[in-house]
């Protein structure tokens, strides 16, 4: 028998595990699985009902009693790219195909422009403490304490003043300060759970701190890299204030957007509006598939182990 399968006080190793799942140790059982299977069908369900209601018609999508029974329609889908207006009488193209590239231009750039600086920072926190170092660190987190409103005079002064306004670089670089702290915390906790031993083991064979960071260090920290850009990139995705006052025609974003689908002669167009919702949780749903490996381990920040 295997060391790992031998007996413990007379009692084997499988024995022991069978045990345990027939008196329910480490199960959560049936009562606290259907608890948590009720309350994720209630978080799901408003998700559900936009999905459902981006394939509905009109008259579907305002019907007392809702509808969960109908005829789907892709005419929704279609409309966000063109639609027929009253008033020229032929399809124009409403933009969506430059929100949504912007959307995900800008998210995309801000996230990375921010993993990449506050990875460094975070390292060089960790690994080469300054004097004062808490309170830096500290003054770095008050800079996301305030919420976006409080803010937004002096920003769009400044964005005014130098010309950014209405701009990728502005918008883009303004995304990057405000997730910059986030990240530069997040990665600070990563980089301290790491044993300075492999690194000086590292140093001893010849390699530079540059090679400790890249070759040791970094792979490491994969959990929290993925942890940090899914967070970052749900932060920037989801703003509104700050594309809303200092984005431009040209760089507007779709949560701006999907103002314009308010209103109107008929009101507002619910299916419209879901299947814009629909297609706007897709980039993220499959970023958050693509680095779910990591992703527990990082929201929890390291405490779960592989």
């Amino acid at each position: 028998m295997r060391p790992e399968l031998s007996d413990v006080n007379g009692i084997p190793l499988l024995e022991r595990l069978g045990l345990r799942r027939r008196h329910g140790v480490g199960q959560a059982g049936w009562g606290w699985t259907l608890f948590a299977a009720v309350i994720s069908v209630i978080y799901f369900f408003p998700v559900l009902w936009i999905i459902l209601t981006a394939f509905k018609s009109y008259g579907d999508a305002l019907a007392v009693p809702p509808k969960f029974i109908f005829t789907p329609t892709l005419d929704n889908f279609i409309s966000v790219f063109s639609r027929a207006y009253s008033s020229g009488g032929k399809a124009q193209d409403t933009g969506f195909s430059l929100y949504f590239f912007n959307s995900i231009f800008i998210s995309g750039t801000s996230v990375v422009l921010a993993l990449v600086l506050g990875t460094l920072a975070a390292f060089g926190f960790s690994r080469y403490p300054l004097k004062g170092n808490d309170t830096y660190l500290f003054v770095i987190l008050t800079t996301r304490m305030l919420p976006a409103i409080v803010v937004i005079i002096p920003i769009f002064l400044m964005f005014r003043v130098v010309g950014l306004s209405g701009t990728y670089t502005g918008i883009i670089f303004l995304y990057t300060a405000f997730n910059l702290p986030f990240a530069i915390w997040m990665m600070k906790s990563f980089f301290d759970e790491l044993s300075p031993d492999v690194e000086d083991a590292a140093r001893l064979d010849g390699s530079s701190d540059r090679g400790v960071f890249f070759k040791v260090c970094l792979p490491q920290v994969k959990a929290g890299l993925a942890a940090t850009a899914v967070f970052g990139l749900i932060l920037t995705w989801n703003e509104f204030l700050f594309a809303l006052l200092l984005g431009g025609v040209e760089t507007r974003t779709v949560p701006v957007a999907m103002a314009q689908t308010i209103g109107g002669d008929i009101g507002v167009r619910w299916g419209l509006l879901a299947a814009i919702e629909t297609l706007f949780l897709i980039p993220v749903i499959l970023v958050t598939f693509a680095l779910q490996e990591y992703l527990l381990r990082g929201v929890t920040f390291g405490t779960i182990k592989r």
